[in-house]
């Protein structure tokens, strides 16, 4: 039994992974003993804690809102998308600061993913506190907080649809699925960095901003953003599937959790976006 897990890993080792913390999963040839394998249940608790490390960080920025961030002198004048807002000087500092260590804790799970259960919890709770601030800063400056609540339940039916999709057979993650999983991701990754490189160079970077700020242009570009972020899901849900069949030892659960919740905060922090613009469109 043990030889065909490792036969079976080794195979599916070779095509493409979205997330680097799983394809590393998918190399070990550790198998575990005495039934301490990976379990779905495990997987789903890892998850679950990431999941409200996010939702701390939420309440947690919103709570200094209401308590320390209101007495502070505002900027005012301020646009994201058709929505006019203010904010203080210590709001936008916390909102970059989680935004700078989110990066960096993702990197370090990606790269020393022992590290996960450290930095995915880190990595969670600034993607809380960056949420909350677009929620409750940039929204609650219209009054229009329930958007954030209509994104998660687009989210929620969009994973459950995934999912029983997935479960049922419908949606399978072949090698063909995952090459057009990194044609788009590359694809996306390629265009970003041209327009970043483009905002920079004079007489080029005003042409760059009228199609980037071109609402179509932006809708069709989140859409494609779902769209990845979409099958980056599916893949996982094949990699958590590979890890539990594989018999991999438990303390690899942390991988797959972070590899779901970052998922899942990726599909829904898009379909915000998605939802921003479309509302913002309309509130001008």
């Amino acid at each position: 039994m043990n030889t065909n897990n490792g036969q079976k890993t080794t195979k599916r080792s070779s095509l493409f992974r979205a997330n680097p913390v799983m394809n590393r999963v998918t190399k070990i040839n550790e198998r575990a003993e005495d039934g301490h394998a990976a379990t779905y249940g495990g997987i789903a608790m890892k998850t679950g804690f990431l999941l409200l490390m996010t939702v701390v960080g939420i309440v947690g920025y919103l709570v200094a809102q209401l308590s320390v961030f209101q007495y502070q002198d505002q900027i005012e004048g301020l646009n994201y998308k058709g929505f006019a807002f203010a904010i203080s000087i210590p709001q936008a500092i916390t909102i970059l600061a989680a935004s700078v260590i989110a990066i960096v804790a993702q990197l370090l799970a990606a790269f020393v993913p022992k590290t996960i259960p450290v930095t995915g919890t880190l990595y969670s709770l600034c993607q809380g506190v960056i949420i909350s601030g677009v929620i409750f800063t940039i929204l609650g400056g219209q009054h229009m907080e329930y958007l954030g609540l209509l994104a998660l339940a687009v989210t929620v039916v969009v994973v459950l649809t995934m999912a029983i999709l997935y479960a049922t057979g419908v949606i399978k993650v072949t090698k063909k699925f995952r090459a057009v999983l990194l044609t788009l991701l590359i694809s996306m990754l390629g265009l970003s960095l041209v327009i970043l490189v483009c905002s920079f160079i004079p007489g080029v970077n005003g042409f760059v901003s009228s199609i980037m700020n071109n609402f179509w242009i932006s809708i069709i570009m989140t859409l494609i953003s779902i769209v990845i972020a979409t099958m980056f899901l599916i893949s996982e849900f094949a990699a958590v599937q590979d890890m539990v069949e594989g018999q991999v030892p438990a303390k690899y659960e942390w991988y797959a959790a972070f590899g779901l919740s970052f998922a899942l905060l990726w599909l829904y922090v898009k379909i915000l976006d998605l939802i921003i613009q479309i509302a913002g469109k309309n509130n001008k």
